[in-house]
């Protein structure tokens, strides 16, 4: 819009021949030729001149949108537009967002609280915008790590929507997070089936240890999160040929962790050790905008190195497409900041599921999942839907690892000179009411002990000092250790006499910190993924007796070692002496495996042996997870978990016919159901 166009809006506008509709189309044409200090000058002129406009405050609300005199004008106008009609929510919203990006995050949590809570009906719009000021509310708290607040206001998002699964997947999470048991407490509004449906793939693996609820889970996730149009697919490199004479094999991995972050810590060694001569990294990089030593690290380690973190999924693929990647690794998984939308696009012949998520992706789109003999045995491969590659030890570590030079003693760590230290550092996630139970029951028969914890909340902290006085044990043996730098923190394990595990979600980086720095784990393995890879770890480290399959061996052998200083201190002098040339430290022989498993993965390519994803059935198996009461049951001790599945199925089968599907449901398990039937 050419000046002299504007000199004439100016003019309709005194003469009162402006409507609100002509403003609003006027302001968005030159907003969109870049002159949004001209827009706004519209804008003011007309609110001038129209004072007494019923829609005024909408006038002032655009106005502020366009943001151009600064974050206190726009704030102004947004607060006269909430003057003018204060059931407009969204100048409530977008007045919280100013204050929160100002800094005033109480001031922006009172504004969205304030909009969402209006006397007003929440139908249609309304509703959205309440939901959105109190998704932005829980938003806003979790990143500050408030989880008790951000849980209210998760929860009356769910209640206002029930059908926002991830608003119902952050809302149990959090429930997990401060060890509120059960996490799942339905209410008249949303039943038990919806939370459990809402239930993020990573917190369902520490919520049960049923790889067949895991399994469905995760594929209904990715159906529904990365879900893409067929149109979307990059055929022609999809089953583009691999041909290595002349060039290395071309591996790309996607991740959000390469910098300050656990899988970071662990991927750092491994990109510094690949051999160029087999192989071409390209490390793709989406997440949050990092510049710490490990991001430049990783940065220094890898051919090329592309941040892909404001690329759209169908840009990013093309990318990738474009640099003709052989093999793409997925390091996140089902984990924060994740591009799984990518992988569905087939960027590369090749699809790897490695590292980031402990389990199955449950995509159609996954060709391998990399783990260890001890993660996945071959009775185990059915969990899966991807086809199972193995290393000699799953996890990669890094040797180089900065640990304090100064040790503190007990003392000042707040634990007792002369006591048996039990500890466990992972996440309070992980602390399920089973594992605090038999925690308990070893307290109760190793007096002389404490049990040492990272600090969380003093909610969380007092919930389960709480319980365990109802368990008989004095809450002065819980310790809480404050949270602190890695490498001050990893100066301070061997303070601890055994780390005793959390399960079916067990200590994954945090158990090779604790083996690194020569303190034994004891960890009780179950059959999902997630509840094996400590089991992994400790073997790998040269300590399999430490290995539990059974709860109550667990149990037995924590109270045994808590009351035998002696074999504790051999566990701990056997782990000092091996770390140097153990298995699990050996970044050599994992590099080596996994360039190795890459190559065989190209040989069964060319082959025309390119795994095909079995996800038959998954929704019925699905059904019969959700129907199990997996609060009160803990499926880590379920002695037949196959055969509860199998009684499931048959039930469905009598209602729609199941094919078979190479898992649980057979040929033979079809006819016993129809013979049921007849």
């Amino acid at each position: 819009m050419a000046d002299p166009d504007v000199l004439a809006v100016l003019a309709k506008i005194t003469a009162g021949e402006f409507s609100l509709s002509d403003l609003i189309n006027a302001a968005g044409s030159l907003a969109g030729q870049g002159q949004a200090g001209l827009a706004e000058q519209v804008y003011k002129v007309w609110i001038q001149f129209n004072p007494d406009h019923p829609q005024l405050f909408i006038a002032h609300f655009n106005c502020a949108s366009l943001n151009v005199s600064g974050p206190e004008a726009a704030a102004a106008h947004l607060e006269r537009a909430i003057a003018l009609n204060a059931d407009f929510l969204p100048a409530y919203i977008n007045l919280g967002g100013l204050r929160e990006r100002s800094g005033q995050l109480e001031a922006a949590i009172g504004i969205w609280n304030e909009g969402a809570s209006r006397p007003m009906a929440l139908t249609g719009a309304n509703a959205g915008y309440a939901f959105g000021a109190m998704k932005q509310i829980a938003r806003a708290l979790l990143e500050v790590q408030q989880s008790h607040r951000a849980e209210t206001a998760l929860w009356r998002c769910a209640d206002l929507d029930p059908s926002q699964t991830d608003t119902i997947g952050q809302l149990v999470a959090v429930r997990l997070s401060q060890c509120k048991w059960p996490p799942v407490a339905p209410w008249e509004r949303v039943d038990r089936r919806t939370l459990l449906l809402g239930f993020h793939p990573l917190s369902m693996a520490a919520y049960t240890d049923d790889p067949w609820l895991q399994l469905s889970a995760a594929a209904r996730f990715t159906a529904r999160e990365a879900g893409s149009n067929p149109d979307a697919i990059i055929v022609e490199r999809r089953d583009a040929p691999i041909d290595l004479t002349g060039r290395r094999l071309k591996v790309g991995y996607i991740s959000s962790d390469l910098r300050d972050h656990a899988v970071g810590y662990l991927m750092a060694e491994l990109f510094e050790l690949h051999d160029r001569e087999r192989v071409e990294v390209f490390a793709y990089y989406c997440g949050p905008e990092a510049n710490d030593a490990l991001n430049a690290r990783t940065r220094a380690a890898v051919e090329h190195f592309i941040d892909i973190r404001t690329m759209s999924d169908d840009v990013a693929a093309r990318r990738i497409a474009d640099d003709q990647i052989d093999i793409l690794v997925d390091v996140n998984g089902h984990t924060r900041d994740a591009r799984t939308a990518v992988f569905a696009r087939r960027p590369a012949p090749i699809l790897v599921n490695w590292l980031g998520f402990p389990g199955t992706m449950g995509s159609a789109f996954h060709h391998y999942i990399v783990a260890d003999p001890w993660i996945i045995p071959p009775e185990a491969e059915r969990y899966y839907s991807e086809a199972v590659r193995r290393l000699p030890s799953y996890q990669p570590n890094d040797r180089k690892r900065i640990v304090a030079a100064e040790t503190p003693t007990r003392a000042e760590a707040g634990l007792p000179e002369d006591t048996f230290v039990f500890c466990c550092f992972n996440g309070t996630q992980k602390i399920t009411p089973f594992v605090f139970d038999r925690w308990m029951e070893i307290l109760r028969r190793t007096p002389d002990s404490v049990l040492w914890l990272l600090d969380s909340h003093p909610e969380t902290n007092g919930r389960l000092a709480e319980r365990a006085e109802q368990a008989g044990i004095d809450r002065s043996r819980l310790v809480f250790g404050p949270k602190q730098p890695n490498p001050v923190h990893l100066a301070r394990y061997p303070l601890a006499d055994l780390f005793l595990d959390t399960a079916p979600y067990g200590a994954h980086t945090t158990a090779s910190d604790a083996l690194w720095m020569g303190v034994p784990v004891l960890t009780l393995s179950g059959r999902s993924f997630a509840s094996r890879v400590c089991g992994s770890l400790v073997r790998s480290a040269g300590l399999p007796e430490l290995v539990c399959e059974d709860a109550g061996r667990y149990v037995e052998l924590a109270v045994e070692l808590g009351q035998d200083r002696t074999a504790a201190r051999a566990l701990r002098e056997r782990l000092q002496a091996g770390r140097d040339t153990c298995v699990l430290f050996d970044m050599d022989l994992l590099t080596h495996s996994l360039e190795d498993l890459f190559h065989a993965m190209v040989g069964e390519y060319q082959a025309g042996a390119r795994p095909r994803p079995d996800l038959a059935n998954l929704e019925d198996y699905l059904e019969v997870g959700l129907a199990a009461d997996h609060d009160a049951r803990d499926m880590m001790v379920e002695p037949d978990l196959d055969g509860l599945y199998r009684q499931g199925l048959a039930r469905r089968h009598q209602m729609r016919p199941l094919t078979p599907d190479g898992r649980l449901w057979r040929p033979e398990d079809v006819a016993a159901a129809e013979g049921q039937g007849a």
